[in-house]
């Protein structure tokens, strides 16, 4: 992994997007704090030109997006020329909004419609990912629902875009996840997890949890992984600070990696 294979999920910073200006300001920082691209996520109304002049202006890149369910569901040319405009390749479905995985004709139609979604994608020069929350580590004929979900769709319609803290969170193992994903996984969210003095998970800054990051990275490279983005659904404080610490551990892990 190089530093510059290091993005900052801007779902992150969700709340400081709403305005151009806000939006104009968030990026500036997230560059200074050297990241060199972001995925977009949660932004406010910009015109696919405007994103990528700001990206441009601030020496940054589009690695991947997040695009809404429904849309990459049922109106896939949409997403298409979405990504056409941005000139980015890689997309993710983030949720599986309005599906009820207690209902198998529910899931195998969700797996059917990602595989379909995804062929047109791939016809485009493009490509989907599935992001996973712990939800997917519900039991479906006897393994977890995300098994099902890849095991039916073909690798070349659908990809991986792993979220470690929520195959934790699923009692998944992040390492594991990253092998059986070989050669299907372009891109993974980093995302630390550290119990509390309640008794529960929460998300942590990379190198601030418990997640075996030199175990982890070295396995999603082994995979193919081509971006590593940091994101922290709830941060302390400052999601700026946030997104820094991570940033700092990884830019001390790629340089402890070539010492």
């Amino acid at each position: 992994m190089n530093i510059s294979q290091v993005a900052a999920q801007l779902y992150t910073v969700r709340d400081h997007l709403a305005t151009p200006p806000e939006i104009v300001k968030s990026l500036r920082k997230i560059r200074a704090i050297g990241y060199e691209a972001v995925q977009i996520s949660s932004m406010g109304p910009m015109p696919e030109e405007e994103i990528v002049q700001l990206l441009k202006d601030e020496g940054l890149v589009c690695c991947a997006t997040h695009e809404p369910a429904k849309e990459i569901l049922d109106e896939t040319d949409k997403v298409i020329e979405r990504l056409n405009r941005l000139g980015c390749p890689l997309t993710a479905y983030g949720w599986p909004e309005g599906v009820d995985f207690s209902k198998h004709e529910q899931v195998e139609t969700l797996t059917r419609k990602l595989d379909a979604a995804g062929a047109a994608l791939m016809h485009a020069g493009q490509v989907l990912t599935y992001h996973n929350h712990a939800l997917e580590f519900i039991r479906y004929q006897n393994a977890p629902i995300l098994d099902y979900i890849f095991g039916h769709s073909d690798p070349h319609h659908l990809q991986a875009e792993l979220d470690t803290y929520w195959v934790q969170c699923g009692g998944g193992d992040p390492v594991a996840w990253c092998r059986k994903m070989k050669g299907r996984l372009p891109m993974i969210h980093l995302k630390d997890y550290v119990a509390t003095v309640e008794n529960k998970g929460y998300f942590a800054e990379i190198g601030q949890g418990n997640l075996d990051w030199h175990a982890i990275i070295p396995a999603a490279e082994a995979s193919g992984c081509k971006w590593f983005i940091v994101e922290q659904d709830t941060c302390p404080d400052d999601p700026f600070e946030s997104l820094a610490i991570s940033f700092r551990y990884l830019k001390n892990y790629v340089a402890g990696q070539k010492t």
